[in-house]
């Protein structure tokens, strides 16, 4: 199973398997086509509140970690995610974030939760 965690500003590299947008918002000034997404599955995105709550810097990232996860078993979230893990187990998927610092935000937590 592979799953990688990258900006989406960054370059597409050609092992990145299959390219998931994991935000909830199309990320500023980058085009669609050039980002090279292939899914954007908004249901593993974590919810308005959420996002606002931990950028806002209310709580830590382990109390936004769980958070996450109780969004996550949500069953629209819960399948999703299992189709996701799907794809990892047939080959590389990349989970791309605007986030400055991919390792602290959910799409790390996301790619932790792919794994198990």
């Amino acid at each position: 199973m592979s799953v990688r965690v990258r900006r989406i500003y960054e370059p597409p590299d050609p092992d990145d398997g299959t390219r998931v947008l994991v935000d909830r918002l199309w990320p500023r000034g980058l085009a669609k086509d050039a980002a090279r997404v292939d899914e954007w599955p908004k249901a593993v995105t974590p919810s308005t509140g959420l996002r606002r709550w931990y950028h806002a810097g209310e709580g830590s990232y382990e109390e936004f970690s769980g958070r996450y996860e109780a969004e996550l078993a949500d069953p629209g979230a819960a399948e999703e995610l299992e189709r996701l893990r799907a794809s990892a187990r047939a080959g590389t998927v990349t989970l791309l974030t605007a986030s400055t610092s991919p390792e602290r935000s959910h799409a790390a937590v996301l790619a932790r939760l792919l794994h198990d």
